[in-house]
């Protein structure tokens, strides 16, 4: 068994957080994640509170089982219904980004709430640390969905470390057992995935939106505010959004400027997502897309992640450490 702080502390089977991903990541897919053993999220973007309550009650399951909800600072700048919503749900983690954490971090803990942030630089982990978060998620900017910074995950989650004293997790192009073991392996506590959970069942997506998961690769994801500001949406210009390339992104992904005065263009988006038409509509994606094969099972996901790393460590470090020492000692 893996044993890292989210094993040992927390009593997860796996180290593994499912993103709270907006839009697609509910009350279904949290409870999965949780049932298999790892932290399943609800994400929530700027939706009407009560969305919350009923979320987070699937989620919970008459179990009273384990969960976490993710909002976005900014929005709750705006909207602190949202906050007190999910205050009130109760949920185990609660991951506040895009936004400082500060203003909120007694409050939770008053409430018995552990606190999450993901940061994109080094300065931001040091300063999460001082607003006293519990938890930093290093976000690459490989990762799916909206991101800021400019570094990617390797580098950033090594500054990081060196950094900082609280648990880190990581979060951006992690979608099998050796990207898991990679990052427990350089001393992360755990990973945050949403991309790999994607074509899963148990996801918000229509079956169009997996069929083109399931076809897209590596290379076909795009850092772009066009979605955001065809819909006129309020997320601040410094986070963009990794999703899939198609044919809004090509036409207009590098003419933002004139995107909010081109009435037809975010009418043909506004129908496209109505119409579920991925050639216009997003499907936000990290590059780990590639590696998502087939619709699986959120918990198959969450154990194939959990024992294939496992797995792999055990191996690994066998043949760095001790087949080393043992080849040496027969050469002497």
């Amino acid at each position: 068994m893996l044993h890292t702080y989210l094993t040992t502390s927390w009593g997860l089977r796996y180290p593994i957080i499912g993103a709270p991903m907006v839009g697609v990541g509910r009350g279904r897919l949290a409870r999965a994640v949780s049932e298999a053993g790892g932290l399943g999220m609800i994400g929530i973007g700027t939706e009407p509170a009560e969305l919350i309550a009923r979320e987070a009650a699937i989620a919970r399951g008459t179990d009273q089982g384990r969960f976490g909800i993710g909002l976005m600072t900014w929005a709750i700048e705006k909207r602190p219904d949202l906050l007190e919503a999910a205050i009130e749900a109760h949920p185990f983690l609660l991951s506040l980004s895009f936004g400082s954490p500060a203003p909120y971090v007694e409050r939770l803990h008053q409430h018995g709430i552990l606190l999450a942030t993901q940061v994109n630089t080094r300065a931001e982990a040091v300063q999460a640390v001082g607003d006293k978060v519990d938890l930093i998620v290093v976000q690459g900017v490989e990762a799916g969905g909206h991101v800021t910074g400019q570094v990617s995950t390797l580098p950033l989650l090594q500054a990081v470390l060196d950094a900082v004293q609280v648990p880190v997790l990581v979060a951006g192009g992690i979608a099998t057992p050796h990207g898991v073991a990679a990052a427990l392996a350089a001393g992360a506590e755990g990973v945050w995935v949403g991309t790999c959970l994607l074509a899963s069942p148990e996801c918000e997506h229509v079956e169009q939106a997996r069929v083109r998961i399931l076809q897209a690769q590596e290379t076909d994801t795009i850092l772009t505010r066009a979605f955001d500001v065809a819909q006129g949406l309020a997320w601040p210009e410094q986070y963009p959004g990794r999703a899939l390339r198609n044919h809004f992104t090509q036409q207009w992904h590098d003419r933002l400027e004139t995107l909010p005065q081109a009435s037809e263009a975010r009418q043909q988006l506004a129908t496209a997502i109505a119409n579920k038409n991925y050639d216009v509509a997003s499907i936000y994606a990290g590059e780990a897309v590639g590696l998502v094969t087939r619709q699986q099972p959120a918990g198959e996901v969450i154990h194939a992640l959990g024992n294939g790393a496992e797995r792999l460590l055990r191996t690994r470090s066998s043949l760095l450490l001790d087949g080393y020492e043992a080849s040496s000692e027969d050469e002497g």
